[in-house]
């Protein structure tokens, strides 16, 4: 088996602001992997708040290289629990290799992704689009930009209701919102009142990651559902969001991939807890990956490569909130 990595810098279509930070390039990882004519693709992008960046990806990967290109024949759960023991102190960088992983396993087998796991995508829930932080007149003129079913609304301002009920004025559509850790408990609870009134479905992490009193307050008091985000990044950390969130974000790059990302759902489901996986700004390399878990999941949030003003791959296609899979098998990639 052939490692390939290829760097990008990923322009986005507009400044994407968050509570914490502004971009206008997310850089981006490629994994391929090559074995007997066929290949598979994966990827990882960078984060500042989780300190990983693609040069340290590819550094990590490399120093395995002889042991990734020495596979042969095993299942992609065999393949992750090798790796992990070198990449655990990288998960982004573990994240791209499973991909690629079960991409090029899928491939192998004649088979889509989805298909071998024996899912149904017969009720696949719809994508979010995501505003970030701007003016109102800016997030107002995204959103024209793009009509959507769901529109996914980062916040974490002083001027946080007066957005969404600028915002509500414009599209009868669902509201999410994302603030980013950045509320205190009073804010949450008493935002969630006003919010429910303008459409909103769910807050996703509202306060600091850590901060499990303050978390356990809040799922008892919201009047609007609470997703874990930066509380859930590993699978241990599904059973501390119990009884603290009600449902929980699976970031396939934060934990290692599809891999451990569907061991993370199934604990979720067991435990009651709504389940949801989110994108880091990814091509539709990344994104073509998520598209194969959503018959697992109550939400998603997989709108990255609609943000990005040039692609680098084709794969799913997202028209409406709808999402449309690839006639190729694996997760349907190719590198454009």
């Amino acid at each position: 088996m052939e490692l390939i990595l290829r760097e990008y810098n990923l322009k986005l279509k507009h400044t994407f602001t968050i509570s914490r930070e502004s971009i206008d390039f997310q850089p981006s990882l490629i994994v391929e992997l090559k074995s007997d004519g066929f290949s598979g693709f994966g990827e990882a992008t960078s984060n500042p708040y989780y300190k990983t960046t693609v040069p340290v990806m590819m550094q990590d990967l490399e120093k395995i290289r002889s042991i990734i290109e020495t596979t042969e024949n095993e299942t992609p759960d065999e393949f992750w629990a090798k790796i992990y023991p070198y990449l655990k102190g990288d998960m982004f960088a573990l994240c791209a290799l499973d991909l690629a992983y079960n991409d090029l396993y899928a491939r192998k087998k004649g088979k889509k992704l989805y298909d071998l796991w024996n899912y149904s995508i017969d009720n696949n829930p719809l994508t979010d689009y995501t505003i970030g932080i701007a003016s109102i007149e800016k997030m107002v003129s995204k959103m024209q930009e793009l009509p959507w079913p769901i529109y996914k609304i980062k916040l974490g301002t002083k001027e946080d209701i007066a957005i969404v009920k600028e915002l509500r004025k414009h599209t009868n559509a669902i509201f999410r919102i994302d603030a980013n850790c950045g509320w205190n408990v009073e804010e949450t609870i008493n935002n969630a009142i006003e919010l429910k009134k303008l459409g909103v479905e769910f807050l996703e992490q509202p306060m600091k990651a850590d901060n499990w009193e303050a978390h356990k307050e809040v799922f008892k008091h919201s009047v609007l559902p609470i997703i874990a985000d930066e509380s859930c990044i590993i699978e241990e950390d599904v059973a501390k969001c119990f009884n603290h969130f009600h449902g929980v974000n699976v970031k396939l790059v934060k934990c290692g991939g599809l891999t451990p990302g569907k061991r993370m759902i199934e604990e979720a489901k067991k435990l009651g807890l709504k389940t949801m996986v989110g994108c880091m700004t990814e091509s539709t390399v990344g994104i073509s990956a998520i598209a194969h878990l959503l018959p697992q999941l109550d939400y998603v949030d997989m709108d990255g490569a609609l943000l990005l003003a040039q692609d680098i791959a084709t794969g799913v296609t997202i028209k409406n909130g709808v999402i449309h899979y690839s006639d190729l098998n694996g997760t349907g990639v190719t590198l454009i």
